[in-house]
């Protein structure tokens, strides 16, 4: 099983997701069966560590994103994983345009498909360190529950 967490530069949302559910399947046990990675729908941080704040705010719970590098999301994607989880309405229309009639991934909101208040994780790149916070809360509870439906798929 394969998911892909998306946002639009790779260095804050999807980071985090990526190091949350990472962490929270070897808990489970999970880990060498689910591949998990992220990207962005932009190319302008390719290559560059998830932002510092992202890093901290993690690293703080646990986490570390540290190992990680921004990429850009491709077609390819869409016949490599099997879940793809878009951070807000934006990126998810930006991932339908360049989806691939022939792709096997499931497309959805990572909140929407695992979060019943909220739809979207919003983006903390221009707000203050609870921004940080506020989205390491929202992708800790939806991972919990992904964690779940993936124990039920494999």
């Amino acid at each position: 099983m394969r998911v892909l967490f998306v946002c639009l530069g790779n260095i804050c949302r999807s980071p985090t997701a990526e190091g949350v559910l990472r962490h929270k399947l070897r808990e489970a046990g999970l880990a060498d069966r689910v591949e998990v990675a992220s990207a962005g729908t932009g190319d302008w941080h390719v290559g560059k560590a998830p932002d510092k704040r992202s890093q901290a705010a993690a690293q703080l719970r646990g986490y570390d994103l540290s190992t990680q590098r921004a990429r850009q999301v491709s077609r390819a994607d869409f016949a490599t994983y099997d879940l793809i989880l878009a951070m807000d309405n934006s990126n998810l229309r930006n991932l339908e345009a360049l989806q691939p009639a022939m792709g096997k991934a499931e497309l959805d909101l990572f909140l929407r498909r695992y979060q019943s208040q909220v739809d979207e994780v919003p983006d903390p790149y221009y707000d203050g360190e609870q921004g940080f916070e506020q989205v390491l809360d929202l992708i800790e509870h939806a991972s919990d529950l992904l964690v779940i439906e993936l124990k039920g798929r494999l």
